[in-house]
């Protein structure tokens, strides 16, 4: 099937966000991975813990924002600092990553994970490989100049993935990573009500989807971490989230 070209850009993220309310709807039947079942398989010679946190006994979730770097996002980073919270940011390129890169340099030197949400959120079901690639490749090589870490993560925009992706991501080292709880934060400056459907949707293993950039999600962030903390959640990144086992290249990622 040929793919035609869609451009997309960051501007037009909240209109175009509204798929991301039919969860993967544009995507064939997707085989994806659990965070249980990447505990499960463990690479030999694999540590048995990860780090100070083994989600296989705690009760873990991850928090993840897409489309920044913003405006936002040093208080957001203030937040998660004070708050000790890890994150995962999927990182947008154009007029992101490119406009605030003492901020990406900040995400990883905190702790953070740092990934990719493509160069500029082009569907990638919908454009050819060449496009594909260059939409993959050209934040993970500014990312691993700013930062000295070349991301293994990658969050496809709206969810929407096929075999296509699957295969070019497998080339490029990338593992993709979707979400479980969405505040659907795109649609409302409401920050008590992007609180209460993450809190609504929070379960074990979850990976809860925001984006830094609009308006509500920051303010309610506080109020989020406080009430899952108050619950018994541990927060970790997604690579802990999967830990003691990796992500590996190809494989799509999702409770």
């Amino acid at each position: 099937m040929r793919r035609t070209a869609r451009r997309l850009r960051p501007a037009a993220l909240a209109p175009a966000a509204l798929g991301l309310a039919l969860t993967l709807s544009g995507c064939a039947q997707v085989d994806t991975t659990a965070p249980s079942g990447a505990r499960a398989t463990v690479a030999q010679g694999a540590p048995a813990r990860f780090g100070a946190v083994d989600c296989r006994e705690a009760k873990c979730i991850a928090l993840t924002f897409d489309a920044g770097p913003s405006e936002n996002s040093a208080r957001l980073l203030d937040i998660l600092k004070a708050k000790r919270v890890p994150a995962t940011f999927f990182l947008l390129g154009k007029n992101h990553i490119e406009k605030y890169p003492q901020l990406v340099k900040r995400m990883a030197a905190e702790g953070h994970e740092v990934a990719s949400h493509t160069w500029d959120h082009k569907i990638l079901t919908r454009i050819p490989d060449a496009q594909i690639r260059e939409e993959l490749q050209r934040p993970d090589d500014a990312i691993e100049r700013l930062t000295g870490r070349r991301p293994t993560l990658m969050r496809p925009p709206q969810g929407r993935t096929d075999t296509d992706v699957h295969r070019i991501c497998k080339e490029l080292g990338l593992a993709e990573v979707l979400w479980s709880v969405t505040a659907k934060d795109y649609a409302t400056n409401d920050s008590e009500l992007i609180t209460k459907r993450v809190l609504d949707q929070a379960s074990r293993d979850g990976i809860i989807l925001l984006h830094d950039l609009y308006p509500g999600t920051v303010p309610a962030v506080p109020g989020i971490i406080d009430a899952l903390k108050a619950r018994g959640y541990v927060f970790v990144t997604v690579p802990q989230l999967l830990a003691p086992g990796r992500a590996e290249p190809g494989k799509v990622y999702r409770p």
